[in-house]
């Protein structure tokens, strides 16, 4: 596919055979993004204030949020350039340095210096890229400035020293802010830095993965800020200041990086889950951490091939946009994958997917020949029992998908909410949940449900993880229903075999309400092709991604497609198959649901066919699957 607003340098198909993509590529793509922010520049470069909806934080902070978050990206050009770069944009980012901190420029709307950094405030956030790129710059920049200006930097960044933050990967931006500070002799609290980063060892839960916080908190933050702060922290310490840390740190992302690959769809998709997912490119920053702090498990070739297809995945998509924008969205402006706290400039944090540059031009993940992404390789699976997750990839139609049986996004106690990017029992590469309000109301899409009379579905919120190994995973929910004080345990069991899915839900539920079961909801440019019969309902794009849900026991042989309208990061038009039973007799009953997701044609009948599917109730409600090929699942 072309780069519809982005010209590129011509493809390498000998060193990159899977992308074309060399440095060169990604020189050209971060230059582009810095040159586009120009026009949208105040006066004297301290801020960015970019179109589009406001983040909860105001247009002063969204600016410094422009600022920042370039100014790392910069940071990377610059430094992985050796300063060889077009000098405007050394001298650009100085002066946003010098008006910034100038309280003198006047603050609010009118002005260009930077809000004060006060506790649990936005400013918090950005600080950290401003100082990892004033480390990664100090030659040509910190070196350079005014000892006046140099001052004021750190008088402003002085308001990390003995603040609060929120309990989360927050805490590290104290800890990389602070040590910067240490780097160029101010005072800091090495209380400060040590107990952010003692604290990330609570949230440590073995296998390289960390949880964002308390709670069951699993997304790409675990890679884009868990993983990289403590090393580019490490870093800033220096080899005699890391206290012996770094060594863990590199040993944690080794065991991560050994499975990350597997989140990669064939086409350089992500996996679509959880928030922040308009920061796009960052999903690739951990292996290049892993590259950089010399301690990745992956091929050279493979960590620039799954680099450079991300990248190029949303570049062929049109991101970034004719302005040479990056837009809040997954491709374009698609407000719902986006957070309150989200402003115009927060897409920017992209950024950390062009670490790789600081890897010079002879590294050898430059240089050696691209290497297969698992997907492209055999069919996968992988279990990942951290999480409480288990992916599978089908290398025909390169897709990859995300089972969900442990994040929840929730605190451990007190009140739960759900949210689409992790309520969801399954996600994807080639799909997105149905996330607009109007849509997540209805909650159909990869999400079994109780729904009561006047038509209210049950949530899946709080999600208690039971088993995860092999091709099997295991969790249960409760869910509530208007009118009852009660909760009802809905177990749901999911079996991995080819491209199928294989949902058995042990489901408690009072008499008289519906059971409902989606599958994934594919979206497109125009209207979703639907079919639906006895017992199965299917949904395809006009370029061939198919969902299908099919009842192997316990449903009626009702099925549905419901369709949206501007609720999918995809497309505009969307569709999801479901299944349905009315008037449940109350108690406990097994219903057994086929779900598939693939690029190949389906015949639901057929596979309605050719699965069977012995529920046993008098034996804990186990039930036998014998698949066409003779393999047989007891759970």
């Amino acid at each position: 596919m072309p780069a519809p607003h982005l010209s590129l340098p011509p493809t390498d198909r000998v060193l990159s055979p899977l992308t074309g993509w060399t440095r060169a590529h990604w020189e050209a793509l971060a230059d582009r993004q810095l040159e586009a922010l120009v026009p949208y520049a105040t006066p004297g470069f301290a801020q960015y204030r970019l179109p589009g909806r406001a983040s909860w934080s105001g247009v002063v902070s969204d600016g410094l949020e422009g600022f920042a978050r370039s100014f790392l990206l910069a940071s990377f050009r610059i430094a992985g350039a050796g300063g060889d770069v077009d000098p405007r944009l050394v001298e650009r980012y100085a002066q946003g340095l010098t008006t910034g901190t100038d309280r003198g420029r006047g603050t609010g709307l009118d002005g260009e210096a930077w809000p004060e950094l006060t506790n649990c405030s936005q400013q918090m956030v950005e600080a950290a890229s401003i100082a990892i790129g004033l480390h990664e710059t100090r030659p040509w920049i910190w070196d350079k400035l005014d000892s006046r200006v140099q001052e004021r930097i750190v008088d402003w960044f002085s308001g990390f020293v003995g603040g609060r933050t929120w309990d989360n990967n927050w805490r590290l931006f104290q800890v990389v802010s602070e040590q910067f500070l240490a780097s160029v002799g101010a005072p800091y609290s090495q209380e400060d830095i040590d107990g952010g980063l003692d604290r990330i060892e609570d949230w440590y839960v073995g296998d390289g993965w960390y949880t964002d916080g308390d709670g069951r908190n699993f997304d790409y933050y675990i890679g884009w800020a868990m993983h990289l702060y403590p090393l580019l922290w490490a870093r800033m310490a220096g080899p005699d200041g890391d206290g012996g840390r770094s060594k863990v740190y590199r040993e944690r992302l080794s065991q991560f990086l050994t499975t990350y690959p597997h989140f990669f769809g064939g086409d350089g998709a992500p996996v679509h889950q959880g928030r922040s997912l308009t920061y796009r490119f960052a999903a690739t920053a951990p292996v290049w951490m892993g590259a950089l702090a010399d301690c990745t498990p992956l091929e050279p070739g493979l960590t620039r091939r799954l680099a450079s297809g991300t990248a190029r995945h949303f570049v062929e998509r049109g991101v970034p946009d004719e302005r040479g924008l990056l837009p809040l969205g997954w491709y374009g402006t698609f407000l719902p994958t986006t957070q309150a706290y989200s402003g115009p400039a927060s897409p920017y944090w992209a950024s950390k997917g062009f670490l790789g540059l600081l890897l010079p031009a002879d590294h050898p993940v430059w240089t050696e020949r691209e290497a297969q992404l698992p997907v492209e390789k055999s069919e996968q699976y992988t279990a990942l029992p951290a999480p409480g997750w288990l992916l599978h990839g089908t290398p025909h139609d390169g897709i990859v998908r995300l089972i969900n049986h442990g994040s929840d996004h929730n605190p451990l106690e007190g009140p739960a909410t759900d949210d689409p990017h992790y309520a969801k029992l399954a996600y994807s590469t080639a799909t997105a949940p149905e996330s607009a309000p109007h849509a997540w109301q209805r909650t159909v899409d990869n999400h079994v449900a109780l729904v009561a009379k006047d038509g209210t579905p049950s949530r899946r919120r709080r999600i208690h993880p039971i088993s995860c190994e092999g091709r099997v995973a295991s969790s249960r929910h409760d869910a509530q229903l208007p009118g009852f004080d009660e909760e009802f345990p809905i177990e749901s069991t999911t079996v991995l075999h080819g491209p199928w899915e294989i949902r058995v839900h042990r489901v408690h539920a009072p008499e008289g309400v519906t059971v409902r079961e989606g599958g994934y909801a594919v979206a497109d440019e125009s209207s979703v092709h639907a079919e639906r019969g006895p017992g199965w309902a299917l949904t395809r794009t006009e370029s061939g991604v198919t969902s299908a849900v099919v009842a192997l026991h316990g449903w009626d042989e009702e099925s549905g497609v419901a369709r949206e309208v501007e609720a999918n990061a995809y497309g505009p038009h969307s569709a999801t198959p479901y299944l349905r039973s009315t008037g449940h007799p109350g108690g406990s009953g097994v219903h057994v649901t086929l779900a598939v997701l693939t690029h190949d044609v389906v015949h639901p009948q057929a596979l309605r066919e050719s699965i069977s599917c012995v529920a046993d109730p008098g034996d804990g409600g186990q039930v036998r699957i014998t698949f066409p090929d003779g393999g047989t699942v007891t759970v």
